[in-house]
């Protein structure tokens, strides 16, 4: 067995920065899978990571910013260079729902987020450090913008940021997973319909 260092990293498979936080990240989300958000530990997620619960405390303060950033991890959604590029505004919508975090997301992790927020808006653990609220949805309007199917410069925030609302308080009301009907209808029945209507002329 391979020596131990203090910091729980053995000395001959010594990982460091981005190595070692996607290797924690990806055992946070199979102890999530496994075990549920109730039962996951730090503890839990040190040993399925080979790692110390103090290399993990460095990084993330407790249990509910861990699961951020793991469920985060697992979603291509908060990637600028991923975000969907069909040709087309309904396909980009239709894709960016289906690959938004709250679309993997088991409704016991919604939950046990929520307990644990104590009071802290709950936007707070999904959007992404450095990243504003809607940025994605905004980079496909003003992609379709650009192809010529929209203009945006009258579209009401509100508007923007329904999409996503709308898919984060099914999870939350329901605590369903969501079926892709639900996400059609999202985009179909709700958004383009604002969004063409509130077009100039």
């Amino acid at each position: 067995m391979p020596d131990t260092k203090p910091d729980g990293e053995s000395t001959g498979t010594r990982r460091r920065g981005k190595q070692l936080e996607e290797a924690i990240l990806q055992a946070a989300w199979d102890e999530l899978s496994a075990a549920g958000y109730a039962n996951l530990t730090i503890e839990g997620v040190a040993d399925r990571a080979r790692t110390s619960k103090t290399v993990i405390y460095r990084r993330w303060p407790n249990r509910a910013e861990l699961v951020r950033a793991a469920v985060l991890f697992r979603s291509p959604y908060f990637e600028g260079e991923k975000i969907p590029d069909t040709g087309e505004l309904r396909g980009d919508c239709l894709s960016l729902l289906r690959q938004h975090p709250f679309k993997e997301v088991k409704p016991d992790i919604v939950r046990g987020l929520l307990a644990d927020l104590d009071g802290l808006p709950l936007a707070r653990f999904i959007n992404h450090q450095g990243k504003e609220r809607g940025f994605a949805i905004k980079t496909i309007l003003k992609r379709a913008e650009q192809r010529g199917e929209i203009q945006t410069a009258e579209l009401h925030p509100r508007i923007i940021a329904l999409p996503t609302d709308l898919l984060r308080q099914e999870v939350i009301l329901t605590h369903e997973p969501i079926p892709d009907e639900t996400i059609v209808e999202i985009v179909d029945v709700i958004f383009l319909p604002l969004v063409y209507r509130s077009q100039p002329g």
